[in-house]
């Protein structure tokens, strides 16, 4: 940024203040002398500090659902476990009886196995994740992704590839496109131009395999990818002079000679108004000209113009000299830092989502509104000179709009945005560790599609955690409504507290956790976001549960007393029923796996871990009915295949209950009224901006 001692009125934005040189700005060329004026944390950069110091990390979606969850769970659990300790003391049962029978209804009904799933389906999403160059720094951020609504993403780095690159030349009233084939003369001599007017050299350790100005950088790779044989021709010419650049001259100028004795060259390069002061043009090339600067200055493109003549080989050159010499006019080359071709369509599945894309960034209006066009974000959703607290003050004012919001950034002055936002994403590459430190998330790469992949991965982590949960509360509902019911019938218990206590052991860990594997279904990406605040518990889940739960306590129940009938033992009658209700547990398994598909269009081999689940259980089962020891603690027993009948039945019964719900009750995780793009409901960003 070039500054100047021009005062400027105090309502300019802070970006544009050109009179004021910032803490921890690098001086790049020039000197001059500066009067201070603030120190410390009265600087902009102190006043980053102390908006990060007054704002405080917001708990995420997850963290919120789970606690209502939670207290839910327990209410409803203490309630019913006091309810059938009451009821059978009322009966005449023992103390000592009920007490056994309130445990294993307690057992039954909480879900112990949740804790570790969210653990354990959280850090499979940070793993994957990372795979995707994304960097979890808080474990519940994952989740956080999937409930995205709105992401404020940067432009340069994030939407563009941060690299300048020549889109087009001008020449000759025309606007030609840079790539292969051949190369019209007034191309090719614009294209020299550009490469002997320049101190920049490719190859070596620099940015992309190149030393010096990006700029100049970016005319070299034009020529050598449009035609590579004028970077041969350069090679040959000897420079023996030079006007270098400066903020004031607005050009640079070079003399250079070839090997024979033909004359010398001199080539400038720099902005248009300075090189038609050089040129004698007529008003028709001037007018085409500077209306191709301004045609180009729509699309986010920046123009050097360029210019030649053909001197003596011993023309001295100089500033006066060249002011002096008439130059004829070559054309302009426009250059752009150009959008990530993955970034256009992350922006467009971002949309399919559901979910808005928002332009936060520092640079002019007409810039931000070019790239925006390009790579699909609407102009109403494009902020420009933006300062850190206009970007915090976005942030809560979306927020406050029942927005979940994640929001990128790579500098200081992003930092209190960062933490502000439900998810803060900092950049790796070009971010500062303050960003970093404040973010919940580092993007390795710092491509906006990577913020994408990220929140497809986010949806699967709550997906998978929904599954779970739906098959984890109807098979803990059942196990504790067994034993509610058998005290209200003042009937034996058809399974024991013990027998409880093993087969949520078993399940959680063999069957439930399992469900963390899944991966993501086709469609995840074309769902609408979930409407934020929604309780973990839909009406839909709740209905789910209790028909599902209701219907394994028919099956257990009706499998015990059909044993009972066959004048089997005890023993065998509870290790059919407990058997029958781990089979159930199998079969309501498999239909969870895709909460709105059949198990054929996730898959049969998608999730191998399922099938390794399902196997340990049925070997843990068989120890617990065939082993002597396990017989004796458990009070089981061997079973004939009379008993395996009765044991297997229920199972496919479940299968075809649970998934003729999916018919007729909506999924868990949908929410009905929801717009197509949830964002559309509110006033669009631009009217909602503090």
């Amino acid at each position: 940024v070039h500054k100047s001692i021009d005062a400027m009125h105090v309502s300019t934005p802070l970006a544009d203040r050109t009179c004021m040189a910032y803490a921890g700005s690098l001086v790049a060329a020039g000197r001059g002398r500066a009067v201070v004026t603030a120190t410390g944390a009265d600087t902009e950069v102190g006043v980053s500090q102390a908006l990060m110091t007054s704002t405080t990390a917001i708990q995420t979606p997850l963290t919120r659902q789970l606690s209502r969850f939670s207290r839910l769970v327990t209410y409803l659990i203490l309630g019913l476990a006091a309810g059938t300790f009451a009821l059978g003391l009322v009966r005449g049962e023992s103390v000592a009886y009920m007490v056994t029978a309130a445990v294993a209804l307690a057992v039954g009904a909480i879900p112990e196995g949740l804790p570790a799933v969210v653990t354990i389906t959280l850090a499979i999403g940070v793993s994957r994740m990372a795979k995707r160059r994304a960097v979890i720094r808080r474990l519940p951020a994952v989740e956080t992704l999937g409930s995205v609504t709105v992401i404020c993403t940067d432009k340069t780095g994030t939407l563009t590839e941060n690299r300048m690159t020549v889109q087009s030349v001008f020449c000759a009233g025309e606007w030609y496109a840079i790539g292969p084939g051949p190369v019209p003369p007034p191309v090719r001599a614009c294209l020299l131009a550009g490469v002997l007017c320049n101190d920049a050299r490719l190859g070596g350790l620099g940015v992309d395999g190149g030393i010096g100005d990006p700029t100049e950088l970016a005319l070299l790779e034009a020529a050598s990818r449009a035609c590579p044989d004028v970077i041969e021709q350069a090679a040959a010419m000897t420079r023996l002079q030079e006007v270098p650049f400066s903020s004031d001259l607005r050009l640079m100028a070079t003399r250079h000679v070839n090997s024979d004795d033909s004359p010398g060259i001199i080539t400038v390069k720099g902005a248009l108004e300075e090189i038609l002061t050089l040129c004698p043009l007529d008003d028709a090339t001037r007018v085409a000209a500077e209306r191709a600067v301004s045609d180009a200055g729509d699309e986010a493109l920046r123009v050097i113009a360029m210019a030649t003549v053909e001197v003596p080989r011993d023309f001295a050159l100089t500033l006066r000299s060249l002011r002096s010499t008439p130059l004829s006019f070559l054309g302009l080359q426009a250059l752009q830092d150009p959008p990530r071709p993955a970034a256009i369509a992350a922006i467009e599945a971002c949309h399919t989502a559901g979910i808005d894309v928002s332009m936060i960034t520092g640079d002019h209006a007409r810039t931000a509104r070019a790239i925006a066009r390009q790579v699909g974000i609407p102009e109403d959703d494009v902020f420009s000179r933006v300062t850190a607290q206009e970007k915090l003050d976005i942030v809560r004012s979306l927020q406050g709009h029942g927005h979940v919001v994640a929001m990128t950034g790579d500098g200081v002055n992003d930092a209190p945005a960062l933490k502000q936002a439900d998810i803060g994403l900092a950049m790796g590459l070009g971010g500062t560790e303050v960003a970093k430190e404040a973010a919940d998330m580092v993007i390795l790469d710092d491509d906006f599609a990577t913020i994408e992949s990220a929140v497809e991965e986010g949806r699967t982590v709550f997906d998978n955690l929904v599954k779970f949960i739906v098959w984890t509360l109807p098979t803990n509902f059942a196990e504790g409504l067994i034993v509610l019911v058998a005290v209200g019938l003042n009937v034996a218990l058809p399974v024991l507290p013990l027998q409880i206590l093993w087969v949520n052991t078993v399940t959680a860990v063999a069957l439930g956790v399992m469900l963390a594997f899944e991966p993501a279904e086709p469609d995840i990406m074309r769902r609408p976001p979930r409407t934020p605040g929604t309780p973990l518990i839909s009406r839909a889940l709740m209905a789910r549960i209790v028909i599902v739960g209701g219907a394994m306590l028919v099956g257990t129940f009706a499998a015990f007393i059909a044993a009972l009938r066959l004048d089997l033992t005890m023993d065998e009658a509870r290790a059919i029923a407990v058997n029958a209700l781990v089979a159930m547990e199998i079969a309501y398994l498999l239909t969870c796996r895709s909460l709105r598909g059949s198990l054929r269009s996730v898959g049969l081999s998608s999730n191998p871990w399922i099938w390794v689940g399902i196997g340990v259980t049925v070997v843990l089962q068989m120890v617990l009915t065939y082993v002597p020891v396990m017989n004796e603690v458990f009070d089981t027993a061997p079973l004939g295949w009379i008993g395996w009948i009765l044991v297997v039945l229920p199972g496919p019964l479940i299968y075809g209950l649970a998934t003729l719900l999916k018919r007729f009750l909506p999924d868990p995780t949908s929410r009905p009224g929801l717009a197509p793009r949830f964002a559309r409901r509110h006033p669009p960003l631009h009217q909602r901006r503090p």
